[in-house]
């Protein structure tokens, strides 16, 4: 099957022993099952990206000393497939989630994918298994884009060789919570990262780093941790998996895209619906004393997360230094539905998409 003339891409189909019997979509959990195939490609100098395939979903062998393991090159992204009307099949935003994997990779450095090609290799893999995809409210297919360094050979250089993957996951909601308010652990003892580092690209590293701190607070009945900077450990950064944004009077606030948080798609086209609405929104610095002040004087009337995972999370409540506060009496605030809604409805085509975000599967 050829894509077009740079990316020649083969299609092994999955033989019938190896399909696998589809979920319960009423108990999909995240990232628990997999679906039938995947897609895979390899890199070097000699022959750049190569040997690309859709394949059945199956393991790798990989040599002990693959770089990967001992010097942690290595990058993903997520984004999700939705099941609209007419059964068509959609994706939402797709190449900027590509875009934003080849920053990570020129940050890490590792090869640029071509991402046209790759998101046509991607409607493939998506097409191919599209029984997959869930039409239940609320689910979707999880995509996990994946680049992993190759090379078997010790010592720190970038790898000569890398392998690139796409699998996919039908998913339910995030948190057990669903849209249910979260509770959240402001973070003080760790931190996720600092200006220069590679906080702004996604990375294994950077998720490896924040376990301890996200064991902990769960440990204390918490969904998630709220990250402060790490400097001065004052300044509120993003949600352990999202970006995180405050409701103060009438104004949209969020922290800006300084180099140590990520640069969330979801974050953005809150952002852009936001405009779109005349709703006033600030990128700004914002320290945690400054949002337990709002709560104090009643100013701060939501808190809530982004993110392609769970969408829009409403958080009901947050401690810092042993003071906890409920937020909107714990219960999803007007925007946070509101955008909630509106981009579940636009990523399933059944709004008018007036920023061209949708790709059409089939």
């Amino acid at each position: 099957m050829m894509l077009n003339k740079e990316l020649e891409v083969t299609l092994n189909k999955a033989g019938d022993s190896q399909l696998k019997i589809k979920p319960d979509q009423n108990k999909l959990g995240f990232g628990v099952h997999f679906t039938d195939h995947m897609f895979v490609m390899h890199w070097n100098h000699e022959q750049g990206w190569h040997n690309a395939e859709i394949c059945a979903y199956q393991n790798f062998s990989l040599d002990p000393a693959a770089m990967v393991f001992h010097y942690g090159q290595e990058i993903f992204e997520g984004l999700k497939a939705y099941r609209g009307a007419d059964n068509q099949i959609l994706l939402f935003r797709p190449m900027d989630n590509l875009n934003r994997m080849n920053n990570s990779a020129l940050r890490l450095c590792m090869p640029r994918m071509p991402m046209k090609e790759v998101l046509k290799a991607m409607k493939a893999l998506i097409y191919l298994d599209r029984e997959w995809v869930p039409g239940n409210e609320g689910a979707t297919l999880y995509i996990r884009p994946t680049m992993i360094a190759t090379e078997p050979a010790l010592g720190l250089k970038p790898s000569s060789q890398y392998t690139f993957f796409i699998i996919m996951s039908p998913v339910g909601a995030y948190y057990a919570e669903g849209f249910n308010p979260v509770r959240i652990y402001v973070e003080e003892t760790y931190v996720r990262a600092v200006a220069g580092g590679v906080g702004e690209a996604k990375t294994g590293g950077n998720y490896a780093a924040s376990v301890k701190a996200l064991t902990e607070a769960q440990q204390k009945g918490y969904a998630q941790v709220l990250w402060l900077d790490a400097v001065e450990r004052k300044y509120v950064e993003e949600v352990g998996t999202s970006n995180i944004f405050f409701v103060i009077d009438d104004q949209l606030i969020t922290p800006p895209l300084s180099g140590t948080i990520l640069p969330g798609i979801t974050r953005d086209s809150v952002l852009q619906l936001a405009r779109d609405l005349g709703i006033k929104t600030l990128e700004r610095k914002i320290t945690i004393d400054e949002v337990f002040q709002a709560w104090e004087n009643g100013s701060l009337k939501e808190v809530f997360s982004t993110g392609t995972a769970a969408v829009i999370s409403p958080v009901g409540e947050l401690c810092y230094r042993n003071q906890v506060i409920s937020i909107n009496d714990n219960k999803p605030g007007e925007l946070s539905t509101m955008f909630f809604n509106e981009l579940q409805a636009l990523q399933r085509g059944q709004r008018e998409d007036k920023h061209n975000w949708l790709v059409r599967v089939a």
